[in-house]
């Protein structure tokens, strides 16, 4: 089977990124010819070498084109429409696929996969790693009516262009489903982790980290992922400020993005935060490891409700439980497994005193962890969720 990907985004474990899809071309390139279609940003975000940009046996035809998390919304349009048109061309002049597999954000990928597939007589599949236009709108990226009514018009052509879509959560899927589109059509397949990144860390490792930060005596709540206008650094900022007081809780935030200068000021004023540069996926799971307690922080948007945040299936394979503060499946899904704790998002002084009160429960921490642990075990592990892509891209060309 030749698969064309389409994927804007690509990164490796050498970014500090989830690197979802080099795991899946790694397994998929050993079975079927694997052509990738994508942009070089990450390159220059790398932070370690020690993995080839593409898995063997992967054919790369890459795009020039910039991206990062501080882009304004100008230079962002720029960025998707550059890759659009890269991509079309380049997906064109490929040997004829035998199913094309676009990876959202951003909605004009699945677009030039649309196309494509028209165009060439081809299946294609939709992965929907966010919800778009949904979330470009809710955070007040597209102002005018006429537009967004049309983003969502375009969105749901595409949906019912797909010869199948792939969704990251539960939720998701409802989402597609609440469009008219078949459930049949879709599936739901999990953001994951990679557990064998998780089982290399030694207990070495961590004591290391330990004493290189002077965490010895701390109790860490890590925060590990993007800096961004989405992901609640506002509130988290206030957070971290009114705990100030409190000597054994250290926050340890590993990541960049829009927020970082606010971080960086943070930072030199109170004594409980630690900010560690980008972080590659082989290093990220000792600080995951390390941690009491992590961290996922959105806005109080509606939309964030439905995503599916790599750190929480990181943080949970490390047998580390974590606080949500979002409602929707991830707060469900901690709750039901009994291995995280919700709190509102922008609500800063409900969210310490959650934090300050899980920390003061270090046996109950602990349980949560092993149960989370667990639970990654049965349902995150990339190397069985490729599996079940593997069989969607199959049927569709069946």
């Amino acid at each position: 089977m030749h698969i064309a990907v389409l994927n804007q985004h690509h990164n490796t474990p050498d970014c500090p990124a989830t690197s979802r899809h080099y795991t899946f071309l790694q397994y998929l390139a050993q079975k079927h010819r694997v052509s990738l279609v994508a942009s070089d940003a990450w390159r220059r975000m790398c932070v370690a070498d020690k993995h080839t940009w593409v898995p063997a046996g992967v054919e790369l035809h890459e795009s020039h084109v910039p991206y990062e998390n501080k882009m304004g919304i100008a230079q962002r349009l720029k960025s998707f429409v550059g890759f659009a048109g890269s991509a079309f061309r380049m997906t064109m002049q490929l040997q004829k696929p035998d199913v094309i597999w676009a990876v959202s954000t951003p909605l004009t990928t699945p677009w030039v996969a649309a196309q494509v597939a028209r165009l060439r007589g081809v299946p294609w599949v939709f992965e929907v790693q966010d919800l778009w236009p949904s979330f470009p709108i809710a955070m007040g990226a597209v102002k005018s009516k006429w537009m967004q009514k049309s983003l969502y018009r375009l969105e749901k052509s595409l949906y019912r262009s797909a010869s199948h879509i792939i969704t990251l959560s539960p939720d998701m899927t409802d989402y597609v489903a609440g469009l008219g589109i078949s459930r049949e059509k879709i599936t739901t397949n999990y953001n994951g982790t990679n557990l064998e990144m998780v089982d290399a860390v030694q207990p070495e490792d961590v004591e290391a980290l330990r004493e290189r930060y002077q965490l010895q005596d701390k109790q860490v709540v890590l925060y590990a992922g993007t800096y961004g206008r989405a992901n609640g650094m506002a509130t988290m900022l206030q957070v971290i400020e009114s705990l100030a007081g409190e000597q054994q809780i250290k926050f340890v935030f590993a990541g960049a993005g829009f927020y970082e200068p606010q971080l960086q000021e943070l930072a030199k004023r109170v004594p409980n935060l630690l900010l560690l540069p980008p972080q590659p996926r082989t290093e990220i799971f000792k600080l995951f490891k390390l941690a009491a307690l992590s961290v996922v922080s959105f806005n109080n948007l509606p939309i964030m409700a439905v995503n599916s945040p790599a750190k929480m299936y990181d943080s949970l394979a490390s047998g580390t439980p974590v606080l949500v503060t979002n409602p929707g499946w991830t707060k469900t899904f901690l709750e039901d497994n009994s291995c995280g704790w919700f709190a509102p998002a922008e609500q800063p002084a409900v969210i310490a005193q959650e934090i300050k009160e899980l920390l003061a429960q270090p046996q109950e921490l602990q349980a949560a962890g092993a149960r989370g642990a667990t639970i990654a075990r049965q349902l995150f592990d990339r190397q069985q969720l490729v599996l079940q892509v593997e069989e969607v891209l199959e049927q569709v060309v069946r």
